[in-house]
């Protein structure tokens, strides 16, 4: 029984070489449609032409006796990765860096980690600036006052409170090259960011929304923060325009207003729904027995939400200026989903559903609306 059983799982690898060997094929195919859009100046994505894709996939499929969203699902992760070398290779190709100087100050974070190789791949020489370590292939200073910053950019990727001081001593002698931080919030950088550009510094903030795993930009929100120096605003807008990301343009004060729902309200639901997990005295082997859809989809993205830094998760919460109020908000749906059920008003349960599909939907057709704007 083990030889029959051991041939038929060689013939499934042999199967699995040939897939994966068809798949190298086909992103290198992608990365030549790539080329050939660069150079008749048409955008990387076509929405339509991935429609097309899926849709003759799911017909193979099911002529083929495969479950059609099984061919779906498998495309659109194809799709991802070929636009992922197509928008590398146009950010390399149309390169903005010609050798110019970078200085990334928290270069070795995570997010200065992505920082460091998105400049980099745009043909910017990079330096790095962080006490945590160097890292390899790049100029490395422990301490940021030790490099000459007099570099054409300078990127601030250092934790928040850090960053805050940094700014405020860069503006007793603002270095001449555009100056930008990546927070994600801006209240702590509020002073800082209006000294330098009070002090005539070449200064913006930009806050990329995705963690630093990300490598396609598509359908993904740069926000660009102008501090009252729109030539620094349209300086930072350039480096991102060879990807597909979607830029947002905002002030500072309706930064943080947003991102106190955008991030605040999101990370707080899904800490809260870990916490009365943790602590409802229901066992997680005994819990794990039971599934359902919802319930499956909300622990997947609270389980990453544990993974996190709870540090930085803190310094969202704690130092947003209009961090309570995104809080406060939470706290009253909850207590009127309570309160509608404890009374019994099943009038009252659907019209908060229905109130809210409708501004979901809502949401989603200014996304689709937007993301077409893009292409």
């Amino acid at each position: 029984m083990a030889k029959p059983l051991d041939q038929l799982r060689q013939q499934l690898a042999d199967v699995d070489a040939e897939i994966l060997e068809r798949i190298a094929h086909r992103q290198k195919l992608a990365l030549k449609i790539g080329e050939q859009k660069l150079d008749a100046g048409m955008h990387t994505r076509d929405y339509n032409q991935e429609k097309e894709v899926i849709h003759r996939a799911r017909q193979c499929a099911q002529a083929l006796g495969i479950v059609p969203s099984l061919a779906e699902k498998l495309m659109v992760l194809l799709i991802e990765a070929s636009l992922t070398v197509q928008e590398q290779d146009r950010v390399s190709r149309q390169s903005e860096g010609g050798g110019r100087r970078v200085l990334v100050i928290g270069g070795a974070g995570k997010m200065g980690r992505w920082m460091v190789r998105f400049l980099g791949s745009q043909g910017f020489a990079v330096e790095v600036a962080d006490p945590g370590g160097s890292l390899a292939g790049h100029p490395y200073y422990r301490n940021w006052k030790d490099s000459s910053l007099d570099h054409d950019i300078i990127a601030l990727a250092s934790p928040m409170p850090v960053t805050a001081q940094i700014l405020l001593e860069m503006a007793e002698s603002p270095p001449p090259g555009l100056i930008f931080d990546i927070g994600s919030l801006k209240s702590p950088l509020r002073r800082g960011l209006t000294a330098l550009a009070e002090a005539g510094a070449n200064v913006c903030s930009i806050h990329p929304m995705f963690g630093p795993d990300t490598h396609l930009l598509s359908r993904r929100h740069v926000i660009f923060v102008d501090v009252g120096v729109p030539e620094a605003t349209r300086l930072a807008r350039q480096l991102f325009e060879s990807t597909m990301a979607i830029h947002v343009e905002t002030d500072l004060e309706s930064h943080d207003r947003l991102i106190a729902y955008v991030l605040g309200l999101s990370h707080a639901l899904n800490i809260a729904f870990f916490t009365a997990l943790a602590e409802s005295g229901e066992a997680a082997p005994r819990l794990a027995q039971l599934s359902s859809t919802t319930f499956d989809a909300q622990l997947e993205v609270a389980s990453q939400v544990a993974r996190d830094n709870p540090r930085m998760y803190f310094e969202i919460q704690s130092l947003n200026d209009y961090g309570t109020e995104s809080l406060s908000a939470l706290l009253y749906a909850v207590e009127k989903v309570r309160s509608v059920v404890r009374a019994g008003d099943e009038q009252g349960f659907v019209a908060l559903m229905e109130k809210g599909l409708a501004y979901l939907q809502g949401r989603a057709a200014a996304s689709q609306d937007e993301a077409a704007r893009k292409v």
